[in-house]
């Protein structure tokens, strides 16, 4: 686990465009809201940075490099991988199957509510999900042609069992490493 500056400019001087995931919840919550946000905030903060160390008040852009990303590249990004050639095509050799919505291909589908005050008034659809949406606006989730939450409720799940269950399995490591719980932690 490498914690730091992701290396976008690096990725895109060689070529490529990076792809959102999250293996681990250790520094931020995995969410893909969560995880445009960061990339699209590193990004400017290192283009930025770059500007300043030019010495010039005026800012002007940085030779051989690309613009802090756009909100419709970082959502790219987090959905099809970026832009052509996607991860999908050029790397796992799997645009027959995944990479678009496609008849017989297979996709994991999203619906977003537009009309939540978190967004309003809305005036960008890609600004709105990158700077705006969270969890709270995912409406309706398809994965592999199967309804997996309707009308933001998870369709066949005990929340309230499941809650338990991490409850329990957190309560277990802490017990068997010897910790005392404090959920608040150190102030």
């Amino acid at each position: 686990m490498r914690h730091g500056i992701p290396p976008i400019l690096k990725m895109q001087s060689l070529g490529m465009e990076p792809s959102l995931s999250s293996d681990v919840e250790v520094t931020m919550t995995a969410d893909f809201f969560t995880q445009m946000r960061s990339a699209m905030t590193m990004q400017r903060m290192v283009v930025n940075q770059m500007i300043l160390e030019q010495g010039d008040v005026h800012l002007r852009p940085i030779s051989g490099r690309r613009r802090p990303r756009a909100h419709r590249r970082c959502s790219m990004c987090a959905t099809c991988c970026g832009s052509p050639p996607s991860t999908a095509r050029s790397t796992l050799r799997l645009d027959g199957k995944t990479g678009s919505l496609t008849p017989g291909k297979e996709a994991d589908i999203i619906l977003l509510d537009a009309t939540a005050l978190n967004v309003a008034p809305l005036n960008s659809v890609p600004g709105a999900v990158v700077s705006l949406m969270d969890r709270t606006n995912v409406e309706t989730v398809i994965v592999a042609g199967k309804v997996r939450k309707w009308k933001g409720r998870l369709v066949g799940v005990d929340v309230n069992h499941l809650r338990r269950q991490l409850e329990a399995s957190r309560d277990h490591i802490f017990a068997a490493a010897g910790i005392p719980q404090n959920v608040f932690g150190q102030w």
